[in-house]
């Protein structure tokens, strides 16, 4: 993907008209720039949980929002907050005071690659003070003299409410994100969410355009194969039909191949997945591949698109379809001095904030001992490297194995900023997947530096809040640490870092201090946080690296491995902790095994069912199995079949037992409602509601995939209630949006599910809520499969419906339980207006709290 460059140093406006006139797509005509709106100081939180207020909502959802006209408040009455008259700068941005914001021009990115930081010896460290604009909305308004189709580009908000209905924000101001609008004729409203906000509307002469600003793209690479390259090329249908059949033909070096785009839902932006031949490629330097998209045999856009042809020896990128959903990302190789060769060693690099994967792995000078491997993280945002960020280091991971083929003992990790926080949490979450880990000026978790979501709250305001919260505390790594125990590590840090304090790195070298027997930890003088290249590639490091080794499974005799989520991390070598007591509470197993005793034993936390591999063991010989020093078990294995054994907590103590059935929970399907945006999920919206209900359902639809876009450069698939089949969608995770009246799908996927919510009322097995106004969240166990879920967006009426429209679920390391209800009130008066929360058992069934 590209992003704008900065416009630093331009102060002609006629240069910034210009420059911004080359980002509208090229079919689009007309800019209209707003100059003039109202702005209002208005409560509103959206952080890092499922919870979140907003007060200008909630008027609006209450129908008691007056129009804002300057000196008046939200609601007409007596209030501190008045709508007060503001207007664009120069720049366009619209700013509440003067001379603050600083250049917004720019992607609002700290430090990296590429970026070195400019620094105060004067300023305080970032983590203590405070990182943004009061919360405020800016009212915008346009008169439309017909009915007509417009692009909205916004940067520097987070969300948008357009003539009623929400979507998704810029926030960090990429410029890259049109939203397809259909305007009224007369006045149109725009309540942008965010204080320093420039906007446009644009006007396109065709109803599907080509935007090129946010490719993902592949590099050909000379001396591999390249026939079957893939590229991701947004599609924007801003037309009130879906648009199907549409096609879409590439030409690389005379090389053509032609693919159909899937559907292109009414008024919706869309990422497509396009293949190239680059065979025909043979040179080194900047070519192109020229794109044309045809609609029913007519020629509708042209454009072309650049590409790099590179050396097998410099960096470069490789796309791959994603298992999530289905989209297309991608990661960057530095290889190895002399080339790939299986059997180096693999160093896996996470980037920080704002750094694309390619630029990271650009930042190191190859090795002549191992190749580097730099996933995404979806984004450079993307979601910290937890969620799908975990799930997307992974995905790369699995595939780097394949491909490289690289020693499993030589497997390292590192990363810088937000990437040295995912080297913390990926680092304790796969202890088992590392030689060794370097988190360079990193921070270890999102409760201490919270980055630009905000700080994941330490304790909740109720029990329900509470029970959201432990829904998060897998990112928590400072609860286990221990997992660090076996991992070698190196820390990094700039002692003069004001982005991230070096103190996050001292708390680190303090804690490990207490238990860690092989550390080495290093600050750099005077380094800031990017103060070159060494930043990441610090000789030291590396040379700590090629003194560690992974241990094999044969070597590995004692175990001390704890999890809050074993759908997140459940195993550690020959162990696996299958199911837990408490839902996502912190579980703990530390086991001991003598081969030559033909022993084991060890001690549990939270742990209901253990699977231990004991193929390491003599075969056709007892083994004693001592566990909590509750009993002993006499256990042997005669085939391959019997190595593995599961062993459950009982009143009497720990027993052998056959291995839980599928339909439970366990590491192949343990809940949470997050769980379900995976397996190539699919939206079901519902039809049968009334004529509100149905166009919120459509509604909700699209500000999902306009988020899920934004933040995960993602993208799914759309179906009506109406054409569901369950069959043909065996194998991939819904997410249904509606109600038992309103979505004709619910039946035939929560039928023995215990919650029911209709158009009046919310049951939770035995406990029945009423009202109108009740919305929420939840996750099912998928019937007829064993490793997919169903989750669900509902509300019992259109303002209990519309309580759900925050997508906070999108938030990294956000916590989601099972289930949780509440009410359109909680925009106003957050946790106290949740009625309902809580896990399933390990049975799916309603665990009383």
């Amino acid at each position: 993907m590209q992003y704008q460059q900065s416009l630093l140093n331009i102060k002609s406006i006629f240069i910034i008209l210009f420059l911004s006139l080359i980002i509208i797509p090229s079919s689009a005509q007309n800019i209209h720039r707003f100059t003039e709106g109202l702005s209002i100081e208005a409560s509103f939180t959206y952080g890092r949980e499922a919870i979140y207020t907003d007060e200008l909502l909630w008027y609006f959802y209450q129908h008691k929002l007056s129009t804002p006209v300057a000196g008046t408040t939200l609601d007409g009455k007596d209030d501190k907050a008045l709508w007060t008259i503001v207007k664009a700068d120069t720049s366009g941005f619209f700013r509440r005071q003067q001379n603050t914001g600083t250049n917004l021009q720019q992607p609002n990115n700290p430090p990296g690659p590429g970026r070195i930081a400019q620094q105060s010896q004067n300023t305080t460290s970032a983590a203590s003070t405070y990182r943004g604009p009061r919360p405020s909305y800016l009212y915008l308004t346009y008169h439309s003299n017909k009915e007509q189709a417009a692009l909205l580009n916004i940067r520097g908000n987070s969300a948008v409410l357009i003539n009623g209905e929400m979507h998704t924000g810029d926030p960090y101001r990429m410029g890259w994100l049109y939203i397809p609008v259909q305007l009224k004729k007369g006045l149109n409203e725009f309540y942008v969410r965010g204080s320093f906000i420039a906007a446009t509307l644009s006007f396109p002469k065709n109803k599907i355009q080509i935007a090129t600003e946010d490719l993902t793209l592949p590099d050909i690479v000379q001396g591999k194969q390249n026939q079957n390259l893939l590229i991701g090329l947004v599609l924007i249908n801003t037309s009130n039909k879906n648009i199907h059949n549409i096609k879409i033909q590439s030409n690389t070096g005379g090389r053509k191949v032609i693919s159909t785009a899937p559907v292109l839902m009414a008024n919706s932006t869309r990422k497509i997945i396009v293949p190239i031949d680059a065979s025909a490629i043979n040179s080194l330097g900047e070519v192109q591949t020229d794109i044309a998209i045809w609609d029913k045999e007519k020629l509708i856009e042209t454009k072309k698109i650049p590409l790099r042809s590179v050396s097998g020896n410099t960096a470069y990128r490789i796309t791959f379809i994603s298992k999530i959903d289905n989209s297309l990302q991608y990661y960057a190789v530095n290889p190895a001095l002399g080339g790939e060769k299986a059997g180096d060693a693999l160093f896996f690099s996470v980037h920080g904030a704002g750094v694309e994967a390619l630029g990271q792995a650009q930042a190191y000078q190859a090795k002549d001992w191992g190749t580097l491997v730099a996933p995404t993280n979806r984004r450079p945002r993307g979601f910290n490297w937890e969620d799908w960020g975990r799930m997307d280091a992974l995905e790369v991971l699995d595939l780097a194995q394949q491909t490289l083929k690289p020693d499993s003992q030589k497997i390292y990790l590192t990363g810088h900023s937000m990437g040295g926080h995912g080297t913390w949490f990926l680092g304790a979450t796969y202890p088992e997947k590392w030689a060794a880990i370097a988190p360079c000026a990193g921070y270890p978790t999102l409760k201490g530096y919270g980055s630009a979501d905000g700080l994941i709250p330490e304790k909740g305001r109720n029990m329900y809040e509470d029970i959201l919260l432990k829904s998060g505390n897998q990112s928590d790594v400072i609860a286990y640490a221990s997992n660090y125990k076996p991992l070698g590590i190196y820390v990094l840090h700039g002692d003069a870092d004001r982005t991230v304090s070096v103190e996050y790195a001292r708390q680190m070298r303090k804690l490990l201090g207490t238990f860690h027997p092989d550390f080495s930890y290093y600050e750099y003088p005077g380094g800031s946080h990017w103060y070159s290249n060494e930043s990441v590639d610090w000789k030291p490091l590396f040379d700590y690296f090629k003194i560690h080794q992974r241990k094999t499974t044969n070597e590995v005799d004692h175990i001390d491995f704890k999890t809050a989520n074993p759908g997140i991390s459940a195993t550690y070598y020959w162990s696996t902790i299958y199911q837990q007591i408490k839902p996502l509470d912190y579980s703990q197993i530390v086991l001991t095994r003598n081969l030559e005793k033909r022993t084991l034993i060890g001690k549990t936390d939270n742990v209901q069912i253990l699977k231990l591999n004991l193929e390491g063991f003599q075969k056709n010989e007892p083994i004693t199995i001592d566990i909590d020093s509750s009993n002993t078990i006499t256990y042997q294995w005669n085939t391959i079949e019997q190595s593995v054994v599961y062993l459950k907590r009982e009143t009497q103590g720990w027993l052998v037992v056959e291995r839980p059935k599928l339909d439970q929970k366990g590491p192949h399907r343990n809940g949470s409602f997050k769980e379900a945006f995976n397996h190539s999920m699919v939206y079901v919206y519902g039809t049968t509601g009334t004529k509100d209900e149905n166009k919120w359902a459509l509604e909700k639809v699209l500000h999902d995939a306009e988020a899920w876009y934004y933040r995960g450069n993602g993208t799914f698939d759309v179906i009506a209630d109406r054409d569901f089949d369950a069959e043909k969608y065996i194998d991939r995770n819904i997410i249904l949006i509606g109600n038992a009246k309103t979505n004709s799908a619910w039946n035939k996927l929560l039928s023995d599910c215990p919650i029911t919510v209709t158009s009046d009322q919310i049951k939770i097995d035995k406990q029945t809520y009423k009202g109108n106004d009740l919305g929420g969240y939840f996750y099912w166990k998928k019937p007829g499969t064993e490793t997919r879920g169903v989750g669900v967006i509902t509300g019992t009426g259109l303002k209990g419906m519309q309580a759900t429209g925050a997508n906070q679920y999108f938030a990294g390391a956000s916590g989601f339980p099972d289930y949780m209800f509440f009410n359109l009130d909680m925009l106003k008066n957050g946790p106290e207006n949740i009625i309902d929360a809580g896990f399933y058992s390990n049975e799916w069934k309603i665990e009383a709290k």
